[in-house]
């Protein structure tokens, strides 16, 4: 049977399904792939501290699990941070949310002497792809290694290291796209916005007899029902598509204005270069009448000395007693010229 549920990437569903201990437990159970026996939410000052700029939201948890070896009982820390938006993330945004945790006096374990803080874990729930991984989870995971390479087993555990690392868990929401393959999938298939009905994202259609054979799944899905169903929450819902609808409309303007600035940057560059061109261009044509001048000035010159050496000539044959006549004969001028030069 069909139904539809409210849309748990919006901040205050996510915060209403999230708040309920059993979800809360069968969420972070999957995603740590460990028994959660005990889970609160633990109260802090960054939620929702970037609102003005992207759509980001942090729920924080304490959370005791049952390691599967061992049967051993471990407190740890899971921040949790859903980013809605469609637009890439800028990390440093995470990184500077980290970075308070690490800070954060109330993560050291009271009972700890030495100051040792509880183990990390960050998961985040994005809604835009990270670069080219195909995968819709993946599990960033450090590990202890000697100088040879080699794990060393019992690195991991030590609360030194546990206190200066962390794992990652990242989800990549557009990827779900009603893949099922464990337990994790099934469980972030609430999640899956292919499942969005009609033109508002407030809602999505499930088929209810998918997970039936699943107690905490229908539990999960009776609590969305639930939140479709509130008008208080519907209006929350609301009040988010406006916000995050100018936020996008604001971003998207950027975003082409950006776009012709880089255009008109490609233009100015292009026609700088142009202009370089012809200025090189004109360059070249400046030289190469500079020689053209040059060479003109050169050959004035050795008509001036050639004129000069006639004239000498003709007054030395003049001198000689040979008349004007003979003189053109030898030389070639004409007997105006001769005259001319024996002025």
């Amino acid at each position: 049977m069909i139904i539809h549920v409210a849309n748990p990437i919006y901040d205050s569903v996510f915060k209403y399904i999230m708040e309920d201990e059993r979800i809360a437990k069968t969420i972070l159970s999957a995603l740590l792939k460990k028994e959660v026996v005990h889970v609160t939410v633990r109260p802090h000052e960054y939620s929702n501290t970037t609102r003005d700029t992207l759509s980001m939201f942090r729920i924080d948890f304490a959370a005791t699990v049952r390691e599967k070896e061992g049967n051993e009982i471990k407190d740890c820390i899971v921040l949790i941070e859903l980013q809605k938006t469609w637009l890439n993330t800028e990390t440093l945004r995470f990184r500077q949310y980290l970075g308070a945790q690490y800070n954060n006096k109330n993560n050291i374990r009271e009972a700890d002497e030495k100051g040792f803080a509880y183990p990390m874990v960050a998961v985040y729930l994005l809604g835009h792809k990270v670069g080219n991984i195909k995968e819709p989870i993946v599990y960033v995971n450090h590990d202890v290694f000697d100088y040879n390479g080699n794990v060393v087993a019992e690195g991991n555990a030590e609360p030194f290291v546990e206190s200066l690392t962390r794992n990652s868990i990242i989800v990549q929401i557009p990827r779900l796209q009603g893949n099922v393959n464990n337990r994790l999938e099934k469980i972030l298939s609430v999640f899956d916005q292919t499942n969005v009905d009609g033109d508002t994202q407030q809602v999505l259609k499930i088929d209810e007899d998918k997970y039936a054979d699943d107690n905490d799944m229908m539990y999960v899905l009776h609590k969305l029902t639930a939140a479709a169903a509130n008008s208080e929450m519907r209006q929350d819902m609301n009040v988010e598509d406006e916000f995050y609808k100018a936020i996008e409309d604001r971003d998207t303007a950027i975003m082409q204005r950006d776009k012709i600035l880089k255009e008109q940057s490609e233009q100015l560059s292009q026609q700088s270069e142009q202009l370089s061109q012809q200025s090189e261009q004109i360059s070249q044509q400046s030289e190469q009448i500079s020689q053209q001048s040059e060479q003109i000035s050169q050959q004035s010159e050795q008509i001036s000395q050639q004129s000069e050496q006639l004239k000498n000539m003709a007054k030395a044959l003049s001198a000689s007693g040979l008349s004007n006549e003979q003189i053109s004969q030898m030389t070639g001028m004409s007997i105006a010229e001769i005259a001319h030069l024996l002025e």
